[in-house]
């Protein structure tokens, strides 16, 4: 793939990666400014020129995904054969300077029930660079029309109707924001044991009132989980104090819970 394809593959996939591209070419040299090639943990996908110049920039590109840096950088490389090298000589004669920029892994979002609550939930969410994922075991839930007002924003939404919704969330990336609201209390309590199987799932968010909560834990607690599990799940969800029953009011305080929890951890996305 290229590397505009390889950028989508990595989000997708929840994996971070570093966009490299070539800023400047003065003189010969193998490609021309402009040319980008995209770096992961175990892959790389495009050319900025081979040789010595491109195992280098792999190279400093997998310190920047293992030191997670947030600032890019900018390499320059005599291409002539007095330059030092690590990796073979390129005697183009020119010099070329590359860009690397940190593209980092932005966590994806899971809304499981996508009612009058989670429609409203994922209009919110649509208009953020996310992976934002519907799920509802109600094929009309998901109708194309009914969700034009989500799919017309700027998310890389992912729609599934499935009748096993647990399914999805055991397959969704690692980091990602749980947010269980089905329309059947039997089907959250079987998503809340789902997720808490999980270890590696950012924040669970359950709608309802702590009465269903407590009901909730006892039931999950004879499946095997402990206390410490159990406190993995938020429920009520929201922000504390904002008042209201109606579903926009509900969708806007747990949009604002968890733009300050993507805030908190670094993984706010602006762009």
């Amino acid at each position: 793939m290229d590397w505009l394809d390889a950028l989508q593959h990595l989000r997708t996939a929840g994996l971070p990666g570093v966009l490299v591209t070539v800023t400047e070419v003065r003189g010969h040299a193998p490609r021309e400014a402009g040319a980008k090639m995209v770096v992961g943990a175990g892959a790389a996908w495009d050319s900025v020129g081979g040789g010595n110049l491109e195992a280098t920039v792999v190279e400093r590109a997998r310190v920047l995904l293992a030191t997670g840096a947030t600032s890019p950088e900018t390499m320059v490389f005599p291409l002539h054969e007095h330059a030092t090298v690590e990796h073979g000589r390129q005697c183009c004669g020119g010099v070329v300077s590359v860009l690397l920029e940190l593209q980092r892994a932005r966590p994806a979002v899971a809304v499981f029930g996508v009612g009058h609550v989670g429609h409203e939930l994922a209009r919110v969410l649509s208009r953020l660079p996310l992976p934002l994922h519907l799920v509802d075991s109600r094929a009309g839930q998901l109708d194309p029309a009914r969700l034009a007002d989500v799919t017309d924003g700027t998310a890389q939404v992912h729609v599934h109707a499935v009748p096993a919704p647990e399914t999805v969330l055991a397959a969704l990336p690692a980091r990602a924001h749980v947010l269980i609201m089905s329309h059947d209390h039997a089907e959250d309590l079987i998503l809340c044991d789902a997720a808490l199987r999980r270890d590696d799932l950012g924040t669970v968010g359950l709608i309802g009132s702590s009465a269903k909560w407590s009901r909730f834990r006892v039931r999950l607690r004879e499946e095997g989980h402990d206390d410490a599990a159990l406190d993995r799940v938020a429920c009520p969800i929201g922000l504390p104090g904002i008042p209201g029953k109606a579903p926009a009011v509900i969708a806007v305080s747990v949009a604002a819970d968890l733009l300050r929890t993507l805030t908190d951890s670094g993984d706010l996305p602006t762009a």
